[in-house]
């Protein structure tokens, strides 16, 4: 064979082409080129959405049997919770039924013995509800809005209650709404009675999230942390018996005559939205009786 016909090309395993740093820079300024044409022109975005639908139906289908294993074990999960909070449930219910029947027997017998004592009915506390609006914007006071006010019946010194114990009094009346000041404002004040010693007190606000002191106790007082403070009933506005602040802390000095007692309100306000306000107790109360005018004893014997 002829040399001059033999083909001395390399084959196409041996061929260099174009050198690879060529290629990555032109594939390097092709993808900044592409990147920097997207942001400018959004041409990316039919392409990206046209492909998310097209593969929707494939992500869903091979996610079914994750979803599958992931519902049944929650399913499972959720039963034994729903078994064990109507176990709660029934067991709670039973002790409400126990507690009311109880508290039906102690009215009862209430009832028997102020008709046995000759007392008068206890009085029915009238109420209303209400949602609290807003929180005051006065750093230093602890006060709150309600959507209720003259129009439905509130009054000025009205209790304000939810469901863990006394929030406050209304202490300003509007057409619509109301101004109720906590029992941790630093100028509110109620009557508290111990039910454990049967001590009446004043309690007061301290200025301070759901902070409340007892002043002018005894440094011998009988007063231990851990007492629940009631409502007393001797002032005209609030109805005995409800929950007011507990003791957490009594500090007793020896260099002084009283007792520094700190308390914590039973009601948190924060998170409150819906509350009962009631009566006041002084608005179905007979009327104070006039005082008499002092009479002058008559002088004994003439001018001389």
């Amino acid at each position: 064979m002829p040399l001059g016909t033999i083909d001395r090309t390399p084959p196409p395993f041996f061929r260099q082409g174009t050198s690879a740093l060529t290629k990555l820079a032109f594939f390097s300024a092709l993808a900044v080129f592409l990147m920097a044409a997207d942001s400018r022109i959004k041409y990316i975005q039919p392409i990206r959405a046209a492909l998310a639908t097209a593969l929707f139906p494939v992500q869903s289908a091979l996610l079914f049997p994750v979803k599958l294993v992931e519902g049944g074990s929650e399913y499972f999960i959720g039963l034994q919770r729903a078994i064990a909070g109507e176990r709660d449930a029934r067991a709670k219910l039973v002790a409400q039924a126990e507690r009311a029947t109880r508290v039906e027997q102690l009215q009862a017998e209430n009832a028997r013995l102020r008709a046995l004592l000759d007392l008068r009915p206890a009085l029915v506390v009238k109420s209303r509800t209400a949602e609290v609006l807003y929180e005051a914007t006065d750093p230093y006071s602890r006060k709150v809005f309600i959507d209720r006010g003259s129009a439905a019946g509130v009054l000025r010194g009205s209790p304000v209650i939810n469901d863990q114990g006394v929030l406050g009094q209304v202490t300003r009346v509007y057409p619509l709404s109301a101004e109720v000041t906590l029992l941790a404002d630093k100028d509110a004040a109620i009557p508290v009675l111990n039910p454990r010693t049967q001590a009446r007190s004043a309690a007061f606000g301290a200025g301070d999230g759901h902070a409340m002191e007892l002043r002018f106790m005894a440094g011998n007082a009988d007063v231990q942390e851990g007492d629940l403070l009631l409502t007393s009933g001797v002032d005209g506005v609030y109805p005995p018996g409800l929950a007011v602040a507990t003791v957490t802390k009594v500090d007793r000095k020896v260099e002084s005559g009283f007792a520094r007692i700190s308390l914590t309100a039973n009601a948190k306000p924060d998170g409150v939205r819906h509350v009962l306000v009631l009566d006041p107790v002084g608005a179905q109360m007979p009327s104070r009786p006039e005082p008499e005018p002092e009479v002058k004893p008559a002088r004994r014997g003439g001018k001389r």
